[in-house]
């Protein structure tokens, strides 16, 4: 009987680890980088058939402490490059996350703030973005949200960025808190990207929102429709998720 027992008590414990190991392989951990005190790292979350549920960086609470709030834009952990597991199952490259400390250009975004950069295109493909007629050459309206505008020249190492004219700081006239980019280089869409206030981030528990969709894609891939921002166990997570297939038309 005590034989019969512990063979019970085995066949459970294989059972558990065997689940977790399933659970675990569900949720995949890019590469993590310092982040003044703290880290920051992106993960992706898979469904059963393998479609990507969730995309995702993360920054821990001891980062978010210790980022600074000045006037210093030229610290090396104000930028960094993110790279994705290589099964993440995205239409994206690779994520780069932008700390700006005292905010930048466009007098509404003047406050300390995220920029949470996906690209479709390689680091070195980004790092080689430059002025000129190529940062001016815009995609075909249809590969654009309805109705978003390019109001600044683009910007070196990033490209041009096409905002919503109905979000809430520049149509509302409301502080800004958070909102969702696009950015363009050479005729395509280069990059999607949340941009979040730090006072928001600090303010925020739990919080979701929709993301705009442009009509066509140049690029086939699973693309994201909802942008969330979870706080919990000592990490603020940045997520794209509700993914849909897309093909290029």
């Amino acid at each position: 009987m005590k034989k019969v027992f512990l063979s019970c008590l085995a066949v459970a414990a294989l059972a558990t680890a065997c689940k977790k190991d399933k659970d675990d392989e569900k949720v995949l951990k890019g590469n993590v980088a310092q982040l003044y005190k703290g880290k920051a790292f992106t993960w992706s979350e898979l469904k059963p058939d393998g479609s990507p549920a969730k995309l995702a960086i993360s920054i821990t609470d001891a980062a978010l402490s210790s980022v600074p709030i000045d006037g210093n834009h030229n610290g090396h952990e104000n930028h960094l490059v993110l790279a994705l597991h290589p099964k993440h199952g995205t239409a994206f490259d690779h994520a780069q996350l932008d700390w700006n400390p005292s905010g930048h250009e466009g007098p509404m975004y003047m406050l300390p703030h995220f920029d949470f950069h996906y690209y479709n295109m390689t680091p070195a493909q980004v790092d080689a973005i430059v002025e000129g007629a190529q940062m001016n050459n815009h995609p075909d309206v249809a590969y654009i949200p309805a109705g978003h505008i390019a109001p600044a020249p683009g910007v070196p190492k990033m490209g041009k960025h096409w905002l919503d004219p109905a979000s809430p700081e520049l149509g509302g006239g409301k502080v800004f808190t958070q909102t969702f980019i696009f950015g363009s280089y050479d005729g395509k869409i280069n990059f999607w990207e949340p941009m979040i206030t730090k006072a928001f981030i600090d303010t925020t528990i739990n919080f979701s929102r929709s993301i705009p969709q442009p009509a066509r894609f140049q690029r086939s891939g699973y693309y994201p429709t909802r942008m969330s921002i979870k706080r919990h166990d000592g990490l603020t997570d940045i997520i794209l998720e509700d993914f849909v297939q897309r093909q290029a038309s």
